[in-house]
Order: C-alpha cells, then sequence, then structure tokens
C-alpha cells in the first residue's frame, strides 16, 4: 500500500507541474463513498478541463453514434436509434451522450466557480448509472457479436472510466436534497420510459442486441435480454440515490463534528 501511494504521490506531482491549481478538501469520507486513492482524485480535480472536453467529445460521439453513424451529408442525416424515433424523444434515448454531458459541464461549472449542484449531482447519477449498464449489458446481455472489436471494448472500458469519474465529485459538491431529487426524477423518469410504459414510440433504451429484431426498429422486449437490463438500470438508480444521500450525510456529519 504504502509504494502503491508513494507511486501515486509521485503521478500527482508530474500532473501538478502543468495543472496546478487549489484543490477541495478530501473530508477523510469513509472507502464506501470515497473508494478512490486521494492521489487519484487530486489527479482528476486537476484535469478538470482536459476530462470535461474529453466528456464533451464523448458526448458529440455519443450522438454520432445514436444516429447510426452517418457518414455523408444524402438524407437522411440521422438514421439509427434516432432516426427511427420522433425528434421529441431525442432527450430520451441517448442516455451515455447525456451522462458524459452533464459530467463535462459538472467539471467545467466547478473550474468556473459556479454554483450548480443540480449539475453535479446528475452528473454523479449519470456516471454511476451509465458507467456501470453499458459494461454489464455488453459484457452479459449482447455479448460481442455484431458489432466491431475495437467498439465494443471502447463502449465497456470508457463507460467503465465514467463510473471512477463519478467518485471524485464529492470533493466539490454537496449533494443537496432538492438536487438528489431532481437525479432521482430524471433517471427515474428515464427508467420507466425506457422499459415499463411506453411513451412517444417507446420504449426508449439502448437497442440490445440481445433482443430479436421483430421489424425495421422494431424489436421483441418480452425476452430475459429486456428484463436484465430493465432490473440492472433500475438497481443502479436506487445505488446512486444511497451513494448520494450516504455521502451528504457523512459530509454533514463532518461539519457537525468540526462544529
Amino acid at each position: 500500500m504504502a509504494t502503491e501511494e508513494g507511486v501515486g504521490s509521485r503521478i500527482e506531482g508530474v500532473v501538478a507541474r502543468f495543472f496546478d491549481a487549489p484543490l477541495p478538501d478530501p473530508q477523510g469520507l469513509p472507502r464506501y463513498v470515497a473508494p478512490l486513492p486521494e492521489w487519484l482524485e487530486n489527479v482528476g480535480l486537476r484535469l478538470a478541463w482536459p476530462i470535461a472536453i474529453v466528456n464533451l467529445l464523448g458526448t458529440l460521439f455519443g450522438f454520432w453514434y445514436y444516429a447510426g453513424r452517418p457518414f455523408d451529408l444524402a438524407a437522411p442525416l440521422v438514421e439509427g436509434q434516432l432516426g427511427a424515433a420522433p425528434v421529441a424523444a431525442y432527450p430520451l434515448i441517448p442516455d451515455s451522450p447525456v451522462a458524459t454531458m452533464f459530467i463535462g459541464l459538472s467539471f467545467a461549472a466547478w473550474k468556473l466557480g459556479r454554483d450548480a449542484e443540480w449539475m453535479h449531482t446528475l452528473a454523479f447519477f449519470g456516471c454511476i448509472k451509465l458507467g456501470l449498464w453499458t459494461p454489464f449489458v455488453q459484457l452479459v446481455v449482447n455479448g460481442p457479436g455484431g458489432i466491431a472489436a475495437w467498439l465494443y471494448w471502447f463502449l465497456i472500458l470508457s463507460h467503465m472510466a465514467m463510473a471512477v469519474e463519478a467518485f471524485i465529485i464529492h470533493r466539490y459538491a454537496r449533494f443537496s436534497v432538492p438536487a438528489v431529487a431532481v437525479a432521482v426524477f430524471w433517471y427515474g423518469f428515464n427508467d420507466v420510459v425506457d422499459y415499463f410504459v411506453p411513451v412517444l414510440g417507446g420504449p426508449h433504451h439502448t437497442w440490445l442486441r440481445g433482443e430479436p429484431l421483430i421489424a425495421a426498429g422494431q424489436f421483441d422486449h418480452t425476452v430475459l435480454a429486456h428484463d436484465l437490463a430493465a432490473g440492472w438500470a433500475v438497481v443502479l438508480t436506487i445505488l446512486a440515490t444511497f451513494f448520494a444521500l450516504a455521502t451528504r450525510i457523512e459530509k454533514v456529519k463532518r461539519r457537525s463534528d468540526g462544529a
């Protein structure tokens, strides 16, 4: 452990040469809500601007992915899952791109000194939920068939990195009760329209390769693949809620002890 901390400190020292800025207090939160080593949290915070840019670029890639990856300007310009859905449903479909948008804007807001507690909390929920949902679905529900190997592993590893990002946010976020309520509503609503109550031509969950294709843009949602994806999505919404409120409680306890 001491060797790992020493290596981590050296890595942080190298990063600090180029990205030196005041960092928020780690507050000594317990590992169950702050599992990352402090040096890794510090590196993530020092690299807030590059991470924000990478995530916002990931948002653009995600919309490109959901639009069927069009390579030319011939009609239709939007194909894929977005092309098969009404425009009004677009905010409900690309969950991962929206989550990377939240985390990118969250880091940017913190660096600019803006009070965006609801954004920080949405980013936390999104990174946990989509960061853990997508690897599960790719590994357990979909498998590697029907997709390029590079894209398959990119989806898994990039989303796992999102889950890591989630546990940096606590350093500058309060996870206020109103902000948690906003995040629970947004991701709970997404769960409902993604899996349980079709609206605007839904369900609106990411197309699953584990669901048999019935017709163009139409899948069989009665199979086990749908139930596994739905169940894990709901579990992750609950888990993100628990982590956010538990982090808030631990922060409040430390403020009270300090007083």
